[in-house]
């Protein structure tokens, strides 16, 4: 416990001296390393966007895309409820639109 004591009292002129642990020099390299890092976390989040627009579109193209056909589709049953077309007609042409529907994602 002595020993404790006396490191602290050898340390506690040096601890308020200098409060901030000894950091005479300035900030150093963080002037530099701080604006790095913000450039490096921006060019890695652009990088992350990019690369999702160019594989696949915008967020909300998926939605666009899947509008028409679900409309489509819509109008379909609709005509079929009505009466338009029997059945059969209505399955084939169901198919149709559900084959040539756009991939999403």
């Amino acid at each position: 416990m002595s020993i404790a004591l006396a490191e602290f009292a050898t340390l506690a002129p040096s601890v308020v001296a200098h409060p901030g642990g000894g950091w005479q020099g300035g900030p150093g390299w963080l002037v530099v390393l701080v604006p790095l890092l913000w450039f490096a976390l921006f060019v890695v989040v652009v990088t992350l966007i990019g690369r999702r627009w160019r594989h696949g579109g915008p967020p909300w193209a998926a939605a666009r895309q899947a509008a028409p056909t679900a409309a489509a589709e819509g109008v379909l049953a609709q005509r079929f409820a009505n009466g338009d077309i029997d059945e059969v007609e209505y399955r084939a042409r169901l198919e149709v639109l559900r084959a040539t529907r756009p991939p999403v994602g």
